[in-house]
């Protein structure tokens, strides 16, 4: 396996916003980028037989050991395609029938504000930021200082320059740090949540236990988290491979399962408020709403909204695959652009397929509470 902390970091511009120029800047060194492909690529290469699919103990011990380079070069290689296709919230949100993509993701966010009562004064932590989509919404909405932590340079320069480009730097900060290894001092925050991302973390232990500790007592802890749910059957080789394809193509080590969530959390010493799968198609206003990966699916009409989301549909994904391919052949993309382009596909359609069988929960829904006595 090669050194992961050896490698160069693809080069990448935090100013740049277009797609084809944050291409062209990584092409500027071909190599760098080349060699984080391969090395992220590594890491799966020995699932990918069915016979080794079934036994995958050791792959995953040695992705969960290294699960901080393997984030980081994932991260590296695909903000520009989640911005592209996406846009700065890297989520999912309940897709309500009579509200915009974007609306609905907006919603998702503000969600957790109003359960976490953040108000102005008030500091709040975003474990896992990205590149500072909900950390915004959530500074606007709320009125609270917001500080975003996450691993990657990258999304860190992106998340200052965002914030200074929308007027909103005296609400919004972003750290390079580790998650299961805070550079904060204890109780220093009001409040925190994550959003989708401890998923990354070696064991989900790790960043809830930094988070009890950084918040102040009597501090509330809301997340969404990506689980497994009870209709998962690891023994089922089907199963297996469209969760390992979910895990493959969004960098997770080994997703955990709703009880084994609960348990950590009550361990590390939280109070549990409440919890709740938001993804459970046999749950609450169900029927109001489309499900979530409807945006991967996709829905063909002439609809502004439809066309507004066709980069994330099956159709746009392969064209954005055909024009990377074009511009990788042309050399006006760096090696492997194609290869990333390739996993975010596997990733999608793995996710629809756990998602119509919910294997698969992108939103588990929890806020817990450190004690005022710890």
């Amino acid at each position: 396996m090669t050194n992961t902390s050896d490698l160069p970091t693809p080069v990448q511009d935090p100013e740049l916003t277009d797609f084809m120029l944050r291409l062209r800047k990584k092409n500027t060194d071909s190599t760098a980028h080349k060699k984080t492909v391969d090395s992220y690529s590594k890491y799966w290469d020995a699932d990918h037989s069915e016979e080794a699919l079934k036994d995958t103990d050791k792959t995953v011990a040695e992705r969960r050991q290294n699960s901080d380079k393997l984030t980081n070069h994932f991260y590296d290689l695909v903000t520009d395609f989640y911005e592209y296709g996406w846009g700065t919230s890297f989520h999912f949100a309940r897709m309500f029938r009579d509200s915009s993509f974007a609306q609905c993701i907006s919603r998702h966010e503000d969600y957790l504000a109003l359960k976490l009562q953040l108000k102005a004064g008030q500091k709040c932590l975003d474990v896992g930021c990205g590149v500072g989509g909900p950390l915004r919404e959530i500074a606007k909405f709320s009125g609270a200082h917001i500080t975003g932590l996450n691993n990657n340079e990258y999304q860190v320069k992106r998340c200052h320059y965002l914030a200074k480009k929308f007027g909103l730097s005296e609400l919004c900060d972003a750290v390079k740090g580790d998650f299961e290894n805070m550079p904060f001092a204890d109780n220093s925050f009001d409040a925190a949540y994550a959003i989708e991302a401890c998923c990354h973390a070696r064991h989900l232990e790790n960043p809830y236990g930094q988070v009890f500790r950084v918040l102040k007592p009597g501090g509330y802890f809301a997340c969404y988290e990506w689980l497994t749910t009870d209709r998962y059957d690891e023994n089922n080789l089907e199963q297996k491979k469209i969760i390992h394809g979910v895990e493959e193509g969004d960098a997770i080590s080994k997703m955990y399962t709703i009880p084994q969530t609960i348990a950590v959390l009550k361990q590390l010493g939280f109070e549990v408020i409440e919890y709740a799968d938001l993804a459970d198609p046999d749950g609450p206003m169900q029927d109001a709403q489309e499900p979530w990966y409807t945006p991967l699916k996709g829905t063909y009409s002439l609809e502004l909204e439809q066309l507004y989301r066709w980069r994330m549909n099956p159709l746009g994904r392969v064209m954005t695959t055909s024009m990377v391919s074009l511009l990788e052949t042309l050399r006006l993309a760096p090696p492997g652009t194609t290869k990333v382009s390739r996993l975010l596909n596997l990733a999608a359609d793995s996710l629809v397929k756990a998602g119509e069988q919910h294997l698969f929960t992108p939103m588990f829904f929890f806020l817990v509470r450190k004690p005022l006595n710890a």
